[in-house]
């Protein structure tokens, strides 16, 4: 590698890696506590009942909820991966934004209500607000999707620098001699290396799920709407079929998957006359793709039945991977060790260029104090 092509990846280096290194470092500590969000979470206090999974009236539960917020409209119905819950937002009208809903959470095998603390309040919502959009709405989830961008070319440019400024050290070599800046930049370069791999996957996953919203709107613009195309003019739009029903069907028409989540009529993810279904697989990786169907709101039968497109299954296959949680707590305490070692690379990262800044302006008041001496 020539001199000057060093010059241009030290430039690129340098300039991607200040400009997007503090808000690398919002997003490592806000992570941190995130990787462990079903640890830190309520707890759920369920009880151990003979009944199976998924007994409970879900017509039920929608009316005791809308019972406890009167004048209230419930716009979806949220299930939980690992536990036999679902949770029931309540809010003004079908379009409400998310961050206003009002949950109760409920036990699908019995019905009964289970108080936990509102899942949009408290630390780890704060936490979860500032990793995805800074409280910002999409414009701060896009302008941290741009950081990843560069954290990405900070990585990609570190590694191609490695090899030239390293070549005559043996790998992990820290210098003692030199000064305190050089056995920062031996430090700085040595976990660098060491988390590269992951380094890369978490900032490249989280790249991807900033693009969520885009991603949304395209399968909401093209493949709902040919979905619901399929439905024949309801005979009766007024009516709404039982949700238990509506349940019932979806279930017999995708055998063998699990209900994630329920977008009711008139919601961003259904149409004014269809109600939405999403469902998973049973296996580690078939757990994290959705699977939508839609069903006629009047009569309850299912009318389309597809495989999300390739972009949101990338979406979705890139989440587990963001937050390191398909392995169980053993693997969440690997994410967290290999997140303080980034925190310490891009620390190290900033030391090193305020000391080199620094450098030259303090050994030129040095210069001038000794003279006036």
């Amino acid at each position: 590698m020539t001199p000057r092509t060093i010059r241009v990846w030290s430039w690129l280096h340098r300039w991607s890696s200040l400009v997007c290194t503090i808000f690398a470092l919002l997003l490592c500590v806000a992570g941190l506590p995130l990787i462990f969000k079903d640890e830190l979470g309520p707890d759920l206090k369920l009880e151990t009942v003979s009944t199976a999974p998924g007994t409970a009236s879900m017509d039920d539960v929608v009316a005791r909820a809308l019972a406890a917020w009167p004048g209230q409209v419930v716009p979806y119905l949220f299930y939980d991966r690992d536990h036999p819950i679902v949770k029931v937002p309540t809010a003004p009208a079908m379009t409400t934004d998310p961050a206003d809903f009002h949950y109760q959470v409920f036990d699908t095998r019995t019905g009964r209500q289970i108080e936990i603390p509102q899942p949009n309040e408290g630390f780890l919502h704060v936490m979860l607000r500032l990793h995805l959009d800074m409280f910002a709405g999409i414009w701060g989830t896009l302008f941290l999707g741009f950081m990843g961008l560069l954290l990405c070319i900070a990585i990609v440019s570190g590694v191609v620098l490695y090899g030239p400024f390293t070549r005559r050290l043996d790998f992990g070599a820290v210098r003692r001699h030199g000064g305190r800046r050089l056995r920062w930049l031996d430090l700085h370069n040595l976990l660098g290396i060491g988390t590269l791999a992951w380094f890369g996957v978490v900032s490249f996953t989280g790249v991807i799920n900033t693009l969520a919203a885009p991603i949304e709107m395209a399968w909401q613009a093209s493949q709902l709407v040919e979905m619901a195309s399929q439905a024949k003019p309801a005979v009766n739009a007024a009516r709404r079929a039982s949700l238990d029903d509506v349940l019932s069907e979806v279930r017999a028409a995708v055998p063998g998957m699990n209900v994630m989540t329920v977008a009711f009529p008139g919601t961003p993810f259904a149409t004014p006359s269809h109600v939405a279904v999403f469902l998973t697989g049973n296996t580690p990786i078939t757990n994290r793709v959705l699977k939508p169907a839609l069903a006629d709101a009047s009569s309850g039968r299912v009318v389309s039945v597809r495989d999300m497109p390739w972009y949101a299954t990338a979406l979705f296959m890139s989440q587990p991977l963001h937050f390191g949680d398909y392995g169980g707590l053993p693997l969440k305490i690997i994410w967290a060790l290999l997140d303080i070692v980034t925190i310490a690379v891009l620390v190290s990262g900033l030391y090193l260029w305020w000391a080199k800044r620094w450098r030259p302006v303090s050994g030129a008041i040095a210069k001038r104090l000794a003279a006036a001496a």
